[in-house]
This record gives C-alpha cells, structure tokens and sequence, in this order.
C-alpha cells in the first residue's frame, strides 16, 4: 500500500460490548454494517429505560467482559461472574441512548440484580437492567455528518467505529509528564482501531482508510472528530476521577471544526469491507483530505 499520503498499520484492536464498561483487546475482529461485532451490544439502562454510563456511574469502568466462545463472561471487584450467553435474551422492550429511542431485548432479573448490586451506593439503590440491541432495528448515524450515507449503530453514541493514533497519546502524554502528571493509557479514550506509524492528530486529516484485509480491503471512511466528555478523566483501574485529562486537552485539542470542542480521536463509518476480519498488523493507506 504505497499509493497513499500515509502509510500506518491497525496496532490494537477494541470492543466494548457494554457500553461504558471496560473494552476488550484482541488481536483480531469482524467488522459488521455497525462497526466491529459486538461492539456496544449490550447497554445498562435505570428503571426508566435511559442508558447509564461512567459519567453518572463511574464503578461502570470496573467492569471487565471476557469474550467466549457462546458467551460473554463479566468480573468486577466483590462480585460473582456474571456469564450472558450470547444465544439468549428475554422480553422485548424500547430504551433510549441519547436523543434516540431504540426496541432492545432485556436481558433478565439476574443480570439486572447483579448490576444493581454492584453500581448502586448503599445510600442510594437504583433499579438497573442490562438489555441487548435488537439486531432488527436500523439506528442510523447523523447523515449530515455522514455525507448522506446511512451508517448504522448499535448503542455508540453516535458512531459505528472511533479510530485514534499512538502518536496522538504519545504526544498527550509527553505534555501530561511535562506539567507533572502521570502518563495514561489509551484505555480512557476507548477507540475500536488504534493506528500506528502515522504522525499526532493524522487520524483528524484524512480522507477514506483502506484497510488491505485477506478478504480483499476493507474502507472506513472519518466522519466527525469525537468530542470528549469527562469520561478520559476516569482511572481505569480505579474508577477515580481527576481533571488533569481534560484540562490538558483543552489546552491546545479545541477543535473549529466542531465549534471549539475538544476532540480526540476520529468517529468513523463503514463503507467495504462488511464481513472482513481485521487484524493486528494489517496496513492501513489514506490521503489527506483537502477542503
């Protein structure tokens, strides 16, 4: 892949198939019309059917999934595993992430009562239930971000993949040891395809990413830099939250594109490449996107 402006190879790899909780490297994954295969597949909702996340419960990041073969097996500190069988759901019901109201499936008392248990303070119980997208229902992406084309989600936030580049946590964490702060993983920004061999914020300059997949390629195309909220500041290991993040983001990451926003890391659709495996090591070539 030498026709390219840039040249970079897929370093990591990510799943979070609960949104909000903690992510799953791999070395390699199916990418599908929503991005990488169960990738925010599941979802914690309150009593009202509202999506929960690390900013109203940051515990939510102690949870650890472990992908098996038939299914998904969760840890988190004091507690008994939790295994959800990837074959299994329960009653059909309709919850809302973000402005958008979507049918899901619950997932049953016992994973509810587990969640509960373990997110709730003791003085403030809450009624939580774990539910599975309904694989039936079309939640699409902004098209005014997406040029037209019709992007479809699962539970992200808005987005079927969010792609970062080393260089660009290495840059962040020269400037955090500089200002005498403690190095952070990549973790807290939690990006389904880290990329190497590119320069800081290069993932924000380009146009289409071919992906040189065995299947033949696969091409993902930047839509909207990704605008940060405070979950970055969140300690993955012990859910503890200091601003020393976000505040050296806002330092030199406002973004016009966005109206000033800080951004990290770019969202991406699928455009080719639906049923390809991604992979550790495979080149990835874009140009720069002139405007």
């Amino acid at each position: 892949m030498t026709d390219f402006d840039l040249n970079a190879t897929i370093a990591r790899l990510f799943v979070y198939p609960i949104k909000s909780c903690a992510g799953v490297e791999l070395p390699e994954v199916l990418l599908t019309e929503t991005g990488l295969e169960f990738d925010r597949a599941w979802m914690v909702v309150g009593a009202d059917g509202e999506f929960v996340s690390q900013r109203e419960l940051p515990r939510m990041a102690l949870i650890r999934p472990q992908m098996k073969q038939m299914e998904m097996v969760l840890r988190a500190p004091g507690m008994l595993a939790l295994h959800i069988a990837f074959d299994r759901v329960e009653k059909p019901v309709r919850v809302k992430v973000w402005r958008d109201e979507v049918a899901a499936y619950d997932m049953g008392d016992i994973a509810a009562q587990w969640f509960s248990d373990f997110l709730s303070e003791p003085s403030k119980p809450q009624a939580l239930r774990l539910v599975r997208f309904d694989p039936e229902h079309k939640r699409l992406s902004n098209m005014t971000w997406t040029q037209g084309v019709e992007a479809q989600n699962q539970f992200a936030d808005g987005f079927p993949l969010l792609v970062a580049s080393q260089k660009s946590l290495d840059e962040l964490n020269e400037k955090l040891v500089a200002a005498g702060h403690m190095a952070v993983g990549m973790e807290r920004f939690r990006p389904n395809i880290v990329l190497a061999g590119i320069e800081a914020q290069d993932e924000d300059r380009v146009e289409t990413m071919h992906i040189a997949t065995a299947e033949g390629g696969a091409r993902i195309a930047p839509a909207k830099p990704c605008t940060r909220c405070p979950i970055p500041d969140i300690d993955p290991a012990t859910a503890i939250s200091t601003p020393e993040v976000s505040d050296m983001l806002r330092a030199y990451r406002a973004n016009a594109w966005v109206d000033g926003a800080i951004t990290f890391g770019m969202n991406c659709i699928v455009l080719d490449g639906i049923e390809h495996l991604l992979k550790v090591g495979q080149p990835v070539g874009a140009n720069y996107r002139f405007e």
